[in-house]
């Protein structure tokens, strides 16, 4: 099933006649300009925001998500709306991707595109949704979790802001370009990998700017091409390394990696693509940003896909750790152990200085 949402009014649907109910052209409405609008807050859900000991500010996921929908409601998101984001967001930060919760806001069109695929993968075995004239949609892992909890394996992906610098470049090309897969396994177990193809995404280098830290080595080049620790370098004129570092580590590889979520979402679905994306942080023009989202029902392969899924993570949690490591883990795994931490702490642990910023972000108006 194959499928093109754009953002501009109004709803449409419009089947391919190759292929009845599998190709499928979609308009979805412009949703409001919150999903290009910096978070911030008067104290964060009201300031019941937790313990303060040692720089760290607890804040439960519900007074996040009730700021959160205040917020977008302020700058003009309908309810529906509001509420879908502030979902995202928190289960951003729940899960320990703070470069993509409170220090970002995605695209309802991205839940809708990924319902959609759902619906499909459903009815024919395979949903394949690309999207033109979206904007940043937080983690791509949310909108791949969505499909594995229906039994489905579950893709997503998009473009961005031209901040990667292609092997043997000087100058940002193509974006961060996550993929983000989630599989079922039995038991409540599952496979969730969700990765930028640069060596991270762009907001952890944000976050380290926030938090006033250095890069660690390999992030990033200047604005000569030149590796840089300086969060301040990379953002004004430099660029993110691609997965793999310099060429001789197999950073080429990374490149092509990140050209490929370019085919499925820029070209695919004729949104602005690679160097020609705006930067999401300036508000002068639509983003247009292309995504792709796929839904597959294993159940339509060969039969026992859970089990097997489930004796390949369990192979590789037991393997014999290296030397100074406690355990081996699987993707997944890492965001698992911070949502059971989450839990524990009854709220999700921010340092000072990122609720700082999100009180100071837009001066305490929400």
């Amino acid at each position: 099933m194959a499928c093109v949402v754009s953002s501009s009014p109004p709803i449409n649907a419009l089947y391919s006649s190759h292929s009845p109910g599998c190709l499928h052209h979609v308009t979805v409405p412009h949703t409001a300009t919150s999903q290009d609008t910096p978070m911030a807050s008067e104290q964060v859900g009201g300031a019941a925001a937790g313990d303060q000991e040692d720089g760290v500010v607890m804040v439960t996921c519900q007074e996040l998500q009730a700021f959160c929908v205040r917020c977008l409601q302020k700058v003009g998101a309908v309810t529906d709306h509001a509420q879908a984001m502030a979902e995202l967001i928190v289960a951003a930060d729940y899960r320990g991707h703070y470069s993509h919760g409170l220090n970002r806001i995605g695209a309802v069109v991205a839940t809708f595109a990924m319902d959609l695929a759902i619906r499909k993968a459903k009815d024919v075995g395979i949903g394949w949704v690309s999207v033109r004239g979206s904007g940043h949609f937080g983690i791509a892992g949310w909108y791949s979790l969505r499909a594995m909890e229906q039994g489905l394996i579950g893709m997503a992906f998009t473009n961005a802001s031209a901040n990667m610098v292609p092997t043997r470049a000087t100058q940002s090309t193509l974006g961060a370009n996550p993929i983000a897969v989630a599989a079922p396994a039995k038991d409540g177990d599952s496979f969730v990998l969700d990765m930028s193809t640069t060596t991270v995404a762009a907001g952890k280098v944000e976050v380290k700017r926030t938090m006033q830290q250095p890069l660690p080595a390999g992030w990033a080049v200047d604005c000569d091409g030149k590796p840089t620790t300086d969060p301040n370098k990379m953002i004004n004129g430099g660029g993110l390394m691609p997965l793999g570092g310099a060429e001789e580590t197999g950073g080429y590889k990374g490149y092509g990696l990140s050209m490929m979520v370019e085919v499925f979402c820029g070209i695919l679905s004729g949104a602005t693509f690679g160097p020609f994306v705006p930067r999401w942080s300036k508000h002068n023009a639509p983003v247009n940003l292309g995504q792709c989202f796929v839904a597959l029902d294993p159940q339509v392969f060969a039969p026992g896909f859970a089990d097997r899924l489930s004796q390949l993570l369990n192979h590789c949690r037991n393997l014999q750790p290296a030397e100074g490591e406690s355990e081996v883990l699987v993707p997944g795994d890492p965001e698992r152990q911070h949502m059971e931490k989450c839990d524990a702490l009854e709220g999700i642990p921010y340092t000072r200085k990122q609720i700082d910023w999100a009180r100071n972000c837009l001066g305490g108006r929400f």
